[in-house]
């Protein structure tokens, strides 16, 4: 139960801090290629997922358990909407 409290609250605040499009804060620092090859979205986003990896690290890597507890389930952007202002909790539900 506590551990479902834990989440839930902690996904509350994420919830904040991602409210935002990600891409207002990438694009900004090298326009769309900064996640994109040549700029234009991948069909399968294999390659904006690598991106993440690459500077942000695998999810074994970030802190949270959130993250550790998904390594090998999910992508970066099954979780953080990049385009548009949304909430993690949105891809939770398909699972939990």
């Amino acid at each position: 139960m506590l551990k479902v409290l834990g989440l839930t609250v902690l996904l509350s605040f994420s919830t904040v801090a991602i409210a935002a499009p990600v891409a207002d804060t990438h694009t900004e620092m090298a326009g769309c290629e900064s996640c994109h090859q040549d700029g234009a979205p991948s069909s399968d986003m294999a390659f904006e997922n690598e991106a993440c990896i690459t500077c942000h690290g695998s999810l074994t890597e970030l802190e949270g358990e959130v993250h550790n507890q998904h390594e090998g389930i999910i992508t970066c952007s099954d979780c953080h909407v990049v385009h548009e202002e949304g909430s993690a909790n949105d891809t939770c539900a398909n699972c939990h």
